[in-house]
């Protein structure tokens, strides 16, 4: 029975340590989330890039080469 006591003494203290530890971390997170904001004008983000119509019309002519390619394996079984 002492055995048993020690491993749940010894679960309790397990998980308390990782919330405790857990709940430090969030509030590390939160902190840190509100310092780097402060400072973002120093290196901002970069915009992210607009696709172009180009890329569409690529993309189309990828897909119709693969399904050229597609279409000779086919045949080429029979």
């Amino acid at each position: 029975m002492d055995i048993i006591l020690q491993g749940f003494a010894l679960l309790v203290s397990g998980m308390t340590i990782v919330y405790l530890f857990l709940w430090l971390l969030v509030i590390v997170m939160n902190q840190a989330t509100k310092l780097v904001s402060k400072f973002n004008y120093i290196l901002p983000d970069d915009e992210p890039k607009k696709k172009h119509r180009h890329a569409a019309q690529q993309q189309a002519k990828d897909h119709t080469a693969v399904a050229v390619a597609i279409a000779g394996a086919i045949a080429q079984s029979r």
